[in-house]
């Protein structure tokens, strides 16, 4: 029996049974979780528009998540909603809908009550004290994220994707200057978000 820690996120697409051609989202999440993991028995995608996917490093869990978000929300209308569990892994199955564990269980309890909590991400892991304070983390996140614009969410995409580029090059990359470069980093509060990235690493990597 395997026990390793591991995160599994759960997700769907928001609003997507209001969308006409269902390629809108799911060519961007085949390619987003693609570009995630070469591994493709690490992520399903089923029912068209929800996914699971596991981030066998835990700490980069958020950053995962960050990266789906703004990934999807370079379509225009796109929005996606994810529960974050962390926890062991006990079976390996030839998909990631066929492992299970607590990082499992943890994940699609918290996707359920999604919803109910009207909050786009949330974390459960065996320490509620931290639960409780990455997801009001999260919350105060979600108020820029959930309101991201295309040209915000393409920034932060590229951002992540290439975090040791400066901005000069990322401008070169989408054909803008430099300046607007750094107003949209600004306007998604990418700093912020990175800043919340290294804090939640630090503070999962205790667990």
């Amino acid at each position: 029996m395997i026990f390793v820690m591991t995160s599994v996120i759960t997700g769907d697409i928001i609003k997507s049974r209001k969308a006409i051609n269902e390629d809108l989202w799911l060519k961007p999440l085949k390619t987003a979780l693609s570009e995630l993991t070469e591994d493709a028995s690490f992520y399903d995608i089923y029912r068209g528009d929800s996914f699971q996917l596991e981030c066998s490093n835990e700490t980069d869990s958020f950053r995962t998540a960050v990266y789906i978000k703004a990934f999807l929300k370079t379509v225009k209308g796109l929005d996606v909603r994810m529960s974050i569990g962390i926890g062991n892994k006990q079976y390996q199955g030839i998909s990631v809908s066929e492992s299970n564990g607590e990082a499992f269980v943890f994940s699609g309890e918290t996707f359920e009550i999604l919803k109910k909590k009207k909050q786009n991400l949330r974390l459960k892991t065996s320490n509620e004290t931290l639960n409780k304070e990455i997801n009001l983390y999260f919350r105060l996140a979600l108020i820029a994220m959930d309101n991201w614009t295309t040209n915000s969410a393409e920034i932060v995409k590229l951002s992540l994707e290439h975090p040791n580029m400066i901005q000069s090059e990322l401008a070169e990359i989408i054909g803008i200057s430099q300046d607007a470069v750094s107003k949209r980093q600004k306007r998604a509060h990418l700093d912020e978000i990175l800043e919340l990235d290294a804090m939640y690493r630090q503070k999962i990597a205790q667990l």
